[in-house]
């Protein structure tokens, strides 16, 4: 989950939620250069976490009793196992963007090195199965970490004031993208979506109260926590 703290004790955005955030941007990409997979690029970027589910899975809180942000979590082999073995009953090539995705966010921990050289190995495998090749894998892992970066991205706040701009990430083709704050909408330079403006939505929880005493208190809380839908407009211009 991603978790903001607030005058009002905590915002959070759970790691669903913010897949169906990246998925939302996702489904504006420009036509003229979505990935031939479409459909399966961007099922895998609305479900690419979708395997973790607050509600079911932890650990949820850190050693003072506060929310566990997602950049404070480790590898979790069981997770990923089963985010696999879901992905591959569903679509090899789906399987493959996952794969990629475990790797980019786990590839420098120790632990999960093992796991990683396994699904390497599988690699070709799976992309002669696909009927695909990995230049069309890599071109479409891209632009799911693209909407997944931005979609971190906003749902961290981490939108910088008086109009800086902030890079976003790589999308297919190596092109670097940015973004920056005017008046109530996010620009994006260069503009790879195909309409001029739209708007996204994600929802937060509140919670007031600072700490807490387990896991399943938390998960309580969490499941009883008021919503805010959060809407935001990406501008060309």
């Amino acid at each position: 989950m991603i978790v903001n703290y607030c005058n009002s004790g905590w915002e959070i955005i759970t790691q669903r939620a913010h897949g169906l955030l990246a998925g939302q941007i996702c489904a504006r990409w420009k036509i003229s250069d979505q990935p031939n997979r479409w459909v399966e690029t961007l099922i895998a970027t609305t479900e690419h976490d979708d395997v973790f589910n607050e509600f079911s899975r932890g650990p949820l809180l850190c050693d003072n009793g506060g929310p566990l942000d997602f950049k404070m979590t480790a590898f979790d082999m069981e997770a990923c196992m089963e985010m696999m073995d879901k992905a591959l009953s569903k679509s090899r090539f789906i399987a493959l963007l996952f794969a990629r995705h475990i790797s980019f966010t786990h590839g420098s921990e120790a632990a999960a090195k093992p796991y990683l050289a396994k699904l390497k190995k599988q690699e070709p495998q799976w992309v002669k199965e696909a009927r695909s090749s990995m230049e069309e894998v890599n071109r479409a892992y891209a632009l799911l970490e693209f909407c997944d970066a931005f979609s971190l991205l906003i749902c961290q706040d981490q939108i910088p004031p008086e109009e800086r701009r902030l890079e976003i990430s790589q999308g297919p083709g190596g092109t670097s993208y940015q973004f920056f704050q005017q008046e109530q909408r996010l620009i994006v330079k260069p503009w790879p979506f195909g309409c001029d403006r739209f708007e996204v939505s994600y929802e937060r929880l509140s919670l007031k109260d600072i700490s807490f005493e387990n896991d399943k208190v938390f998960r309580k809380a969490l499941q009883k926590a008021p919503v805010e839908l959060r809407k935001v407009i990406i501008s060309r211009q």
